[in-house]
């Protein structure tokens, strides 16, 4: 086992996944579940769900800061766009934690304007199971392996 993964496995990746597709949320379960990496996925099924998980609120008192977000854009209530905008306006302590769309949107106006909301990376949820389960497994060896996230806690906050 190489370091990285006796450090992963011991100190598992908090991720909040904002997705209200029950068969999405199934797969990508599953394609976290198939990894190597050590992980807990959250999931709320909105946006206005999501600023309550992230603001420790209304049920959410024990959620912990998670090291990433998967943010769907076509969601209920408060699609992704919505929740961008109000997360990076009102919730300064929270827009560092890195946000990577992953919706079925290929639309070039939704690529820019996520980019606009400061999300951090953009990827399109692939049709087929199959592929959508190693497009997750790529997110994770990406942004669990490869990038190095920021700090919880920062004295700036």
């Amino acid at each position: 086992m190489a370091v990285s993964d006796q450090i992963r496995s011991s100190n598992p990746a908090d991720i909040l996944l904002i997705e209200d597709n029950p068969g999405d949320i199934r797969l990508t379960q599953e394609a976290f579940n198939e990894s190597h990496i050590a992980n807990t996925l959250h999931v709320v099924n909105d946006g206005i769900e999501a600023l309550k998980f992230l603001n420790k609120q209304n049920g959410y008192e024990d959620a912990p800061r998670p090291d990433l977000i998967l943010l769907d854009l076509n969601l209920p209530r408060k699609n992704g766009d919505e929740f961008l905008e109000e997360l990076h306006e009102t919730e300064p302590h929270l827009a560092r934690i890195p946000i990577i769309v992953l919706t079925s949107s290929q639309a070039e106006e939704d690529i820019v304007k996520s980019y606009k909301l400061r999300a951090n990376a953009y990827m399109t949820k692939p049709v087929d199971p199959n592929e959508f389960i190693a497009t997750i497994q790529k997110f994770e060896d990406f942004w669990l392996e490869v990038v190095r996230l920021p700090p919880a806690e920062d004295s700036d906050e």
